[in-house]
């Protein structure tokens, strides 16, 4: 997939879909009795070009997320990292790590113990410790990378003995529902594993991110205990197909 065309963005557009996105994250919030300060609005900027997100971060944006090692290199030298963190979202493969380990703050998606072994490797090279995510598998897709609930874990007490990775927080994809509000019971599963884990208080999990909720259903996901939001179609638009 490639980065999309400038023709295909209205900046006015933008602007005011970023406004609505914060209104929306405020009221959600609200709704709950949470502070707006307690939830995290990360803009997933798959094929998205740099000049578009660069003025998104001109807006207020702060935290930026890619899905693709390929897509993130060859726009890395480009994004205002100034005023804006870059982290990994996506499926990422061993072999890749290397390639981004030095580039981002925080990597959304580990979901293997070979990956964890090999993002700990490379960053113990770089004499850093890096926050990593772990991915969980909500509803046990097969179709869907993650770590399967019943393993989540026995796979944290393995994986915090990295000591160049830091557990930060779980990340989850649920899945497609005819009706958003179906989402909320997987939502809802995910938190309370997440306030379990916390309440184990392990070495080397530091855990106060739950990254849940997309552009279709980030109100949901706040509702029912996301501390961080992936949010790209609702912002940038959905990619026009020819």
């Amino acid at each position: 997939m490639t980065v999309r065309s400038l023709t295909e963005f209205n900046l006015k557009d933008i602007e005011y879909n970023y406004k609505l996105i914060n209104e929306r994250i405020s009221n959600a919030c609200q709704k709950v009795g949470k502070s707006r300060e307690e939830v995290i609005f990360l803009s997933a900027v798959k094929t998205v070009p740099c000049e578009i997100i660069n003025h998104a971060i001109s807006l207020g944006l702060k935290y930026i997320g890619e899905n693709k090692v390929q897509e993130l290199l060859q726009k890395y030298d480009e994004y205002d990292l100034k005023n804006a963190e870059l982290q990994f979202i996506g499926h990422l493969q061993t072999n890749k790590v290397k390639q981004i380990i030095d580039k981002v703050t925080l990597i959304q998606s580990v979901d293997s113990i070979k990956l964890a072994g090999e993002i700990s490797k490379r960053a113990e090279e770089l004499n850093k410790c890096i926050d990593v995510l772990i991915e969980v598998n909500a509803a046990g897709e097969q179709s869907k990378w993650g770590v399967d609930t019943e393993r989540l874990y026995e796979f944290i007490d393995e994986a915090r003995q990295f000591k160049g990775i830091s557990i930060k927080g779980l990340m989850t994809i649920p899945p497609i529902c005819e009706n958003q509000d179906e989402n909320r019971k997987y939502f809802s599963k995910i938190y309370k594993m997440f306030i379990d884990i916390q309440s184990k208080k392990m070495d080397n999990v530091n855990i106060h991110i739950l990254s849940m909720g997309m552009s279709d259903d980030y109100a949901a996901a706040i509702e029912e205990g996301a501390t961080m939001v992936r949010i790209g179609s609702a912002l940038f638009g959905k990619r026009v197909y020819y």
